[in-house]
């Protein structure tokens, strides 16, 4: 039945990148069979079964079912990646060429261990003349013969080098593939299993959500001096590792999460008086009772074999630790009197008094080993705890209490991840389910979500942070190339109208340098998250900064650095004189004068702080000069003792101000750090 199903290609269209995750959405067209059963292909591995939705785009036909059926696909000699086989060629090109190495290095020993040897003499015979010519010649040979292994092994060891080279090149090549590129001779896919009720031609389209992608947002400002419109250019780095390129798509990027709780919280009833059972999970059936005598045939076929003596794998349970053991009466099936539950998956312990038997389990405990999953999902029931109770409270619970049943966990009421073991299994495994093992599916998704972990760009913010209470959509404006390769790619994604408005902002009595301010108004519905933006003027790159969220119809300042157009230089002076009755005041007269030069084509608006002192002593005044405001909202930048004042600075013009203050203090005190200074 399964091959006569349709096998329709799918092509990728478009997709929406949320905070984590993606949602795909793919194209597949062609006439409906018979049964109307279609596979549509393309889906990647990691493609999330619980998020498929299937729809009809033309036909006039209705979908009436659709999951994700996962494929394993074994490779054909020479069909593995061009990547893998490259690295594996330059592997044994490596190897070969170290194990010349190897065996030129024995070689050179050996002929350097050459030495003269003289024969033994005998007692009877006398001294002989040493054969010198022998000894040089011997000499000779070693010499000639190492100069050229020597010579050999210089040129094999560049060879090596250079192999080393190419096969770490390579290395790193492969490590930043594409995750589409599945190594190894198995590849793994997906493709969607649909049912459709209708005839003719059907276009279908296929959306499914995929882990393993993530963007922040990006900026680029480019303005005019002078001008007050620029154009802000909204950029997303998008970083992706799905198992899909993302080839010529249409890209969307959402501040939303991809997926949130959206079950209704449980509010667990207060009783009193009576303990009653806990209520059963929803979805929850119980193991039939004398599941072990299914196996029974198997499992004495299997003992009238003779087993092969050998090692005991650790862990082996025997066959005879399936038969089902009776509890004895007045005891626990889990063991003693004192005996405790053994914890299982979302297994909670019970109350019953030790004079009440348990009821039998259905099945027999699971060997010594087994695991846990076992005895609280369609094993044996846990062993009730066992407390010591007082007469009184024996007394008011003579009728016999029943014992809870299994609390299955989450993962076990997720029926479409779990898997019927089989009669091959262990005894307390056969015929009961189980979540699904760690598979290579497992190992992709951790992959996948390792771009999470990713370093951000500077100023970089991720969009659920800087988004706070909205959520938006953009959508770019030309098709995206993003393939899966878990880095960092910047994509174009609009261009948006704001205000810019440069001003410069000086404070001489610290630092006699001028800065810009650019102030950014945003004009658009929607606000700008929070991101570096890229500051060009007049066609030249200045700096990045960092743009904070930005509501609509927002204003916000972001600096520039130093303007070296714009010069200040502040000149101070201070007189000390006395006044009053019998000079009982010192007079204390600060002076200060402020120049501005302004080298730029056109006016530049300079806003100039100084600052006051701030007297705690009621005898003591400040007098300020006229010209100069305290802040409107003092801040930790900008105290209350601040003083600003605006001035418009022609082009190419200078501008001179005045300021200062005057402290009036009575003579027999005087201001800490003494009288005279700045």
């Amino acid at each position: 039945m399964a091959g006569q199903l349709a096998v329709w290609e799918s092509r990728l269209e478009s997709v929406v990148v949320h905070a984590v995750g993606a949602v795909c959405r793919r194209r597949a067209s062609g006439e409906l069979p018979a049964d109307g059963r279609v596979r549509v292909t393309g889906l990647p591995r990691l493609a999330a079964e619980g998020s498929l939705r299937v729809r009809v785009l033309s036909g006039g036909a209705r979908v009436v079912e659709a999951r994700v059926e996962h494929v394993e696909s074994v490779r054909e000699e020479g069909e593995s990646p061009a990547w893998e086989r490259e690295l594996k060629e330059l592997g044994a090109e490596r190897d070969r060429l170290v194990e010349r190495q190897e065996r030129l290095d024995a070689r050179i020993r050996e002929v350097a261990a050459l030495r003269p040897v003289s024969p033994q003499r005998r007692r009877d015979e006398g001294l002989r003349r040493a054969p010198a010519d022998a000894v040089l010649e011997l000499a000779e040979f070693v010499d000639a013969r190492l100069a050229v292994l020597h010579e050999r092994a210089v040129e094999l060891a560049q060879q090596v080098a250079s192999a080393d080279h190419a096969f770490d090149v390579a290395s790193v090549r492969a490590r930043q593939r594409s995750s589409a590129d599945q190594p190894g001779g198995v590849e793994s896919s997906a493709r969607a299993v649909v049912t459709v009720r209708g005839a003719g031609p059907v276009e279908l389209e296929v959306e499914y959500a995929v882990p393993g992608a993530v963007w922040v947002p990006t900026y680029q400002l480019a303005h005019r001096r002078g001008e007050r419109s620029a154009r802000l250019t909204l950029r997303a780095s998008v970083a992706q590792r799905t198992g899909e390129d993302w080839s010529g798509v249409r890209l969307a990027l959402s501040t939303a999460d991809l997926a949130r709780p959206s079950g209704l919280p449980r509010l667990s009833s207060l009783r009193i008086g009576r303990r009653q059972p806990a209520p059963a999970p929803s979805g929850w059936r119980a193991q039939p009772a004398g599941l072990d005598e299914l196996f029974a045939d198997w499992v004495g076929a299997q003992v009238s074999k003779p087993v092969p003596q050998g090692p005991r794998a650790i862990g082996a349970v025997p066959v005879a630790a399936a038969a089902p053991v009776a509890p004895k009466p007045g005891r626990p099936a889990g063991g003693g009197a004192s005996a405790k539950a053994r914890p299982g998956f979302g297994a909670a312990p019970s109350m019953q008094p030790r004079s009440m038997p348990a009821p039998a389990a259905p099945q027999g405990p699971p060997p010594a080993g087994a695991p846990a999953e076992a005895m609280a999902y369609g094993g044996a029931a846990p062993a009730p705890f066992v407390a010591e109770l007082s007469a009184d409270t024996a007394a008011d619970l003579a009728e016999p209490a029943v014992p809870a049943g299994p609390r299955p966990s989450a993962d076990q009421l997720d029926y479409a991840g779990l898997v019927l073991a089989g009669a091959q299994e262990e005894s307390f495994r056969r015929g009961r389910l189980f979540p699904r093992g760690e598979s290579a599916a497992a190992g992709a998704l951790r992959g996948a979500e390792a771009v999470g972990g990713l370093p951000l760009p500077v100023f970089a913010v991720r969009p659920r942070e800087s988004a706070g209470s909205f959520d938006h959509r953009f959508d770019a404006v030309a098709p995206a190339e993003i393939p899966s390769d878990g880095v960092w790619h910047t994509v174009a994604v609009a261009e948006l109208p704001v205000e810019v408005a440069t001003r410069y902002v000086c404070v001489p009595s610290v630092e006699e340098a001028v800065y810009a301010v650019l102030e950014l108004a945003n004009g658009t519905a929607h606000a700008l998250l929070a991101g570096p933006v890229e500051v060009s003027v007049d066609g030249d790159f200045l700096t990045t900064a960092a743009l904070p969220t930005l509501a609509p119809g927002g204003v916000r300042e972001v600096g520039l650095g130093r303007a070296e157009e714009v010069r200040v230089a502040r000149h101070s002076e201070v007189r000390e004189s006395t006044s009053g009755v019998l000079n009982s005041t010192a007079v204390l007269d600060h002076q200060v004068r402020i120049e501005l030069v302004n080298r730029l084509p056109h006016d530049a608006s300079v806003e100039v702080r100084e600052r006051v002192p701030v007297s705690g002593d009621a005898e003591v005044r400040v007098e300020e000069r006229p010209g100069w405001s305290p802040p409107e909202e003092p801040t930790a930048q900008l105290p209350s003792s601040a003083r600003i004042r605006r001035v418009v600075v022609p082009a190419g013009g200078s501008t001179e101000l005045t300021g200062g203050y005057v402290i009036r203090i009575p003579a027999g005190k005087a201001v800490v750090g003494g009288n005279r200074r700045s």
